[in-house]
């Protein structure tokens, strides 16, 4: 079924026509919001980066590191998201210089082997890193020539330094970097997946397949010169670096966080109006929201309240965020969108958002696919689905079951070039022309996408049974006290499984709640909660087994829980 579209957009062929094209149109406009936590002018306080100012650095920046010798060369990122992450990014693509996003919280010797297997020539780094960069340096003097610091460090070149001669070549005349011409259809990204179970696949991606992206997300979803954006999604991951050339495309500004506990600040200071996020994170809202009704007494209030503003609603009488206006103000009162990807949101918590008047918009893809080859729009909200191809992406279910749940195969220019020397495998994932994600799913009759978890995760009994671990999670996920939870097979003497659960719970929130209980106690008091839930389900799906802990599971930074490595501690727990 074809994708309907919405808005307009110019289809461009790389990120250096989108940027040229942006900065024409809104040269003045805020781009990027910085803020300096330690001054205490309020006049001081916060720096403005417009779209020109932008542009300006960026061919600077780009004119000194040609002038070093980087053209056609690879240099890494690694550091948290901020104004000077998203400078080199920049300045890497309009350039030609291969972009080697890393994850800033990777262990040594997963940066070092990183860094070796992408061939890094150069690394612009956040002073944060300083420890494992010199210990780098120590063991490997030469494989890396260049070390860019964001900041000011001694014995370190700094970015600025490297903007204000690249200004002064530009004055002279130096024009190499200001005039290169893009190659589309070059690797110009080579991005490291989250690494949920194996060692991590190198991904080349060229700049053709994010524009791709970006141009068929612009049709659907309503983003506008308006919008103040948070960037709460690491930039080293697809989604979020995706996310942030879609909002400089689209003359938003972004704003930056000061941490997880500060969410609600954040979004008020900066007047928020959409962002995009994970779904712990979303849920993490969610819960904060509940807790305060439950906290007022006002639980039956709201639920009477969404079932009748839902109603008006569908009699084109929107008075959600009047009726609602009370959340609204605890999110900062400018919140309209929240657009979730990167794993399923339990369709609970979509429903509950839409119905107070945040509109939240699910899409999905990978890494492989630059990413999104699914999503919801702002007038097609389904929850529980992850919305429609995109307009220029073909999906199909292959290798169906008697419920039509099969895998998830993508085709279109938003699909990557391959895994970076590894042929093999990526042969194994793209054939002819069809990128096989490995997620289970399948579509209803209007064409919106329901996925059922990955083929690698799901659980098939002896009797040949599916069980889907997410599905049953999701709803466990929603007892009180619930942070997290895991559904897995334990493996049997009889080459059957046992249905299990490891359960994270907050253990400061129940010791408050219910001061006195014992572990015991309260793992009884969980069981007979998950055998309550064991009712809604075939008996084939019931849980027969539980682990409670306090312990979070172990994750990317991406927050997908490892899902081969947890098991490997619980086996080896006993």
């Amino acid at each position: 079924m074809s994708t309907k579209t919405y808005f307009e957009a110019t289809e461009f062929n790389n990120i250096k026509e989108i940027l040229c094209d942006t900065v024409k149109k809104f040269p003045d406009k805020v781009v990027y919001l910085i803020k300096n936590a330690e001054e205490k002018d309020p006049e001081k306080k916060y720096k403005k980066i417009t779209y020109k100012k932008l542009f300006s650095m960026v061919n600077s920046f780009g004119t000194a590191l040609f002038n070093l010798g980087y053209k056609g060369k690879r240099i890494a990122i690694w550091g948290k998201n901020r104004y000077e992450w998203a400078l080199t990014h920049f300045t890497n693509l309009c350039g030609g210089i291969v972009s080697v996003p890393l994850d800033k919280d990777l262990q040594y010797d997963e940066f070092e082997q990183s860094v070796k297997r992408a061939k890094v020539d150069a690394i612009v780094f956040d002073s944060k890193q300083i420890d494992k960069i010199d210990e780098f340096k120590k063991k490997n003097p030469e494989t890396v020539k260049e070390y860019i610091c964001m900041d000011k460090m001694d014995g370190y070149i700094c970015i600025n330094d490297l903007v204000s001669k690249g200004d002064k070549l530009l004055k002279k005349g130096n024009k190499e970097y200001v005039n290169f011409e893009v190659d589309s259809d070059a690797m110009n990204i080579l991005l490291f997946t989250s690494g949920t179970s194996a060692q991590s696949k190198a991904v080349m991606l060229s700049q053709r397949n994010i524009a791709s992206n970006i141009y068929a997300m612009q049709l659907v979803e309503p983003i506008t010169p308006n919008d103040v954006t948070i960037a709460f999604l690491p930039f080293h991951h697809i989604f979020g670096s995706t996310c942030m050339t879609i909002m400089m495309a689209c003359g938003v500004t972004t704003t930056f966080p000061d941490g997880i506990r500060y969410i609600a600040q954040n979004l008020k200071e900066y007047k928020v109006s959409m962002f995009v996020g994970v779904p712990v994170l979303v849920e993490a809202i969610y819960k904060n929201i509940k807790k305060e009704v439950k906290k007022q007494g006002k639980e039956k209030l709201v639920n009477t309240a969404r079932k009748v503003t839902d109603v008006l609603k569908k009699c084109k009488i929107d008075v959600k965020r009047k009726i609602f206006k009370d959340i609204h103000a605890q999110l900062g009162g400018d919140l309209k969108h929240i657009i979730c990807g990167g794993a399923p949101l339990d369709k609970e918590i979509a429903e509950y958002f839409n119905s107070i008047g945040i509109r939240i918009i699910q899409g999905y893809g990978l890494t492989e696919t630059a990413p999104v080859i699914a999503a919801e729009d702002y007038k097609i909200i389904k929850p529980g689905s992850v919305g429609r191809a995109m307009s220029n992406v073909q999906i199909e279910i292959v290798d169906k079951d008697e419920n039509g749940i099969g895998e998830v195969i993508a085709k279109g220019p938003n699909v990557m070039l391959g895994y970076y020397e590894d042929e093999e495998r990526t042969n194994e994932v793209i054939v002819d022309g069809w990128f096989h994600t490995g997620d289970l799913g399948y579509f209803d009759k209007d064409g919106h996408l329901f996925l059922t978890g990955r083929k690698k995760d799901m659980i098939v009994l002896k009797n040949g049974k599916k069980v889907f671990p997410e599905e049953i999670e999701a709803i466990i996920n929603r007892l009180d006290f619930v942070e997290e939870s895991m559904v897995f097979g334990l493996p049997k003497e009889d080459g059957d499984v046992k249905l299990s659960v490891k359960i994270v719970y907050n253990k400061d929130a129940m010791e408050k709640e219910c001061p006195g209980k014992s572990f015991e106690e309260i793992k009884e008091d969980f069981w007979e909660k998950i055998k309550e839930i064991n009712k809604s389900f075939p008996t084939y799906k019931y849980i027969k087994n539980m682990i409670l802990t306090d312990e979070e599971l172990i994750k990317t930074t991406t927050k997908k829980v490892k899902r081969q490595e947890e098991m490997k501690k619980i086996l080896a727990e006993g």
